[in-house]
């Protein structure tokens, strides 16, 4: 039976483009300046982790997400600072090891980089890589960024990388290591990798029941016990909206749910955003949207059916307004974290 003190809980944002409370689009500046206010809130009620995304897109803020946790670091004191995700096929390892180094040095050592392919693929043409390597690209930097994970002298040489011989990296961290996860979607072999990396896995579910994703789970420890690393925690990402009652909670993102997914649907040539498949996430899947005490029971059964000890609600979803994003995250710490810690005790 999992500990109750050991589960940890985060919030993911991309920094989506919103509205203020008229329905007037805001600038990509106020948007940025917003997420920075809804980390502090998320800091001074207690929750654990704060991951921002990276796209490149119009309909996200953020493109540079180390710079924005850069900036959170000087305005919070205990929260962990994170990607969700870095999206390295397109990233120097180098650098990605040396901007967050430096983001462990000024946040106090709250650094995490969680690394992956991403949901989109625009960044690969805009910084000039091959899409038909995509997936070399990412498994060769992210060998490369577990080495310089080590802090070690590093000897290397890859297609796509800078060959190394006994290099130092710079800066190093003062605990010797910072956080660093692997993001999967789906994939075994994705899984595979992270055991054999020796990394925390996160799973993002977007939709359906969670318990899908416990056979990932069974594998990853499976290949952790082959490989000889010790068990590492696992991790959910998943979408949602925290408001007093379900009713609230529901008619508060279903139009900005509509909105992102649906505009991402018409790009990839799925079917239409129905309000029914909606509520059937709402009720049934993997869009944690209801009051503290809705929330806080699908959480559970997340956490108990797949075997993760870490849940990351991601509250920006589509353009809803800030002001609704930061009465969920006050809910999300001070209501449905503690009712979960109670329900799993």
């Amino acid at each position: 039976m999992t500990n109750p003190a050991d589960l940890k809980f985060g919030l993911d944002t991309f920094g989506d483009m919103t509205l203020d409370d008229s329905g007037k689009p805001l600038t990509a500046g106020a948007v940025l300046r917003d997420v920075v206010a809804q980390a502090v809130a998320a800091d001074e009620v207690g929750i654990d982790h704060f991951n921002i995304g990276e796209h490149h897109r119009d309909d996200f803020a953020v493109t540079a997400p180390d710079t924005v946790l850069a900036g959170i670091a000087t305005v919070t004191k205990n929260i962990t600072l994170g990607t969700g995700v870095t999206v390295l096929s397109s990233e120097d390892p180098i650098r990605v090891y040396q901007r967050f180094a430096t983001l462990d040095a000024l946040s106090n050592g709250r650094a995490e980089i969680t690394a992956g392919r991403g949901s989109f693929t625009e960044s690969c043409p805009l910084f000039g890589y091959n899409l038909g390597d995509y997936s070399a690209l990412f498994e060769e930097k992210l060998e490369m960024l577990v080495k310089l994970w080590e802090e070690k002298p590093m000897t290397w040489q890859g297609n796509f990388t800078p060959t190394l011989n006994n290099q130092e990296v710079y800066p190093k961290t003062e605990r010797g290591r910072m956080g660093l996860r692997v993001g999967v979607g789906g994939s075994p072999e994705s899984v595979v990798r992270a055991a054999r990396l020796n990394i925390p896995l996160a799973l993002a579910i977007i939709g359906g029941d969670p318990a899908r994703f416990y056979p990932y789970s069974v594998l990853y420890k499976e290949q952790l016990e082959i490989h000889g690393n010790s068990m590492l925690p696992i991790s959910i990402h998943s979408p949602g909206h925290i408001a007093e009652t379900d009713e609230q909670a529901l008619e508060e993102l279903w139009p900005h749910y509509q909105e992102g997914f649906g505009r991402i649907g018409r790009e990839r040539g799925w079917g239409p955003m129905t309000k029914d498949h909606f509520l059937n996430e709402a009720y049934n899947g993997s869009v944690y949207c209801g009051s503290p005490q809705t929330v806080a029971k699908k959480i559970v059964h997340a956490l108990t059916s797949v075997g993760a000890t870490r849940f990351d609600l991601k509250y920006s979803n589509g353009p809803m307004p800030h002001s609704k994003l930061m009465k969920s995250i006050e809910l999300y710490g001070t209501k449905v974290i503690p009712l979960v810690r109670e329900m799993m005790a």
